[in-house]
């Protein structure tokens, strides 16, 4: 606002000195006849335009500089006081030196505990928080868990059971991964409006309020996912356990059959 203000000053002189360069010009080519007749009414000019860029554009551009001075006086004392500006800089960075340190530590804390080669590589695949690594992660599930039985070693319906299980185990397992990997790029976000928290120009507080919102949108999104996650781990459980119930009460059935065979038979 300061520099528009004094480029307008300066047009405005320019504008208002061009009249008197021509005037002086042209005076200088004129006769000298003409010199002499005209010199007064010229002087007279030189005045009247002297006398209106001293007083009225004068007094216009010294009254724009003060309301310029108070609009700035008001922002700073007002709408952005730089006192207080200046104490929530201070806190924001007194607390990252005091907590980044041992955030940074926690998050480079390391707690896998297999020990067998299978446990170690799908525990390490599980904690790697890297979704690109995922289309090796059924082969490296199966080397632990096993693949399902061939047709000929388990019933049908058993079979379909153990599948089902295991691709629900599978998906909530990588849900976890691509949740490890939106919580350090959250992580990283959130370090950044740290950053530019402490260091934001007067006025960009609602532009940083804005992003920590959307942020804040993100993680909710993702607590959803891994809610849902577990819900359809929980819903396959029952399943499966009103599945076994079913074969068991076949199973019974199946054996009254026949007791009542056997007691028939002569």
């Amino acid at each position: 606002m300061t520099n528009l203000n004094e480029w307008t000053k300066s047009k405005v002189r320019a504008l208002c000195r061009r009249p008197l360069v021509l005037a002086v010009i042209a005076l200088m080519m004129a006769p000298i006849s003409a010199q002499a007749i005209g010199l007064g009414d010229i002087i007279s000019l030189i005045k009247t335009i002297t006398s209106t860029l001293q007083k009225p554009i004068g007094g216009v551009l010294s009254e724009i500089q003060k309301i310029n001075s108070e609009i700035n006086r008001f922002r700073q004392e007002i709408v952005w006081p730089l006192n207080e500006i200046n104490q929530a800089r201070a806190f924001v960075s007194a607390t990252r030196a005091r907590y980044t340190g041992l955030m940074s530590q926690i998050q480079s804390i390391r707690n896998n505990s297999a020990n067998l080669a299978n446990p170690r590589q799908l525990e390490s695949a599980l904690r790697g928080g890297q979704a690109g690594g995922m289309g090796q992660f059924q082969q490296v599930y199966a080397q632990v868990y096993a693949a399902v039985p061939q047709s000929n070693a388990a019933k049908p319906r058993q079979r379909d059971m153990m599948d089902i299980d295991d691709a629900l185990a599978m998906d909530s397992l990588k849900t976890t991964i691509v949740s490890d990997q939106a919580t350090q790029n959250l992580l990283s976000l959130a370090d950044s409006l740290e950053q530019q928290s402490a260091s934001a120009a007067p006025g960009s507080a609602p532009l940083l309020t804005a992003q920590a919102r959307v942020t804040d949108l993100v993680t909710q999104a993702q607590l959803a996912k891994m809610l849902a996650a577990e819900l359809r781990q929980e819903a396959a459980k029952l399943a499966h356990q009103n599945a076994l119930l079913r074969q068991s009460a076949s199973a019974t059935r199946n054996l009254q059959n026949q007791m009542q065979q056997v007691l028939k038979h002569p």
